[in-house]
């Protein structure tokens, strides 16, 4: 279930709308600059994970049918890892919602390839960002 790799994401966002915060401050205080670091740190834990999930589900999961029915699975994935890394490289909200993008369209291949249709809803917490859910009633 790619359910890991989407809250992964969603911490991703928020840390980098937490470091904004900090970098609008005129000057850091002791505590803000270990908060910096801190904030630093899971978001680069959280883009390991998004990229540890999403490989395992395509190494493991992903065979020839799905292959056959979603061509573009290979050059999603590469492109989830190439943007997983640049989104643990550097501190862009922007790169973090392309990532959120493409690791949704990944849950709704994923959840396609079991028969479950999708649905998008708005996380409840902050970051607030739209999600693929399966529709499990």
């Amino acid at each position: 279930d790619p359910i890991t790799a989407q809250l992964a994401v969603l911490t991703m966002i928020r840390m980098v709308d937490l470091l904004n915060e900090l970098d609008n401050k005129e000057e850091l205080s002791l505590n803000d600059k270990a908060q910096f670091g801190r904030l630093v740190s899971e978001k680069e834990t959280h883009g390991h994970k998004v990229k540890d999930e999403i490989r395992v589900i395509w190494g493991d999961y992903i065979k020839q049918p799905q292959l056959d029915a979603y061509p573009e699975i290979h050059e999603l994935v590469h492109s989830i890892m190439l943007t997983a890394s640049a989104a643990k490289q550097h501190i862009d909200k922007d790169v973090t919602l392309k990532l959120l993008t493409l690791v949704n369209r990944f849950s709704e291949i994923f959840w396609a390839t079991k028969g479950i249709d999708t649905y998008t809803a708005v996380s409840p917490y902050p970051p607030a960002q739209t999600l693929v859910y399966p529709k499990l009633s």
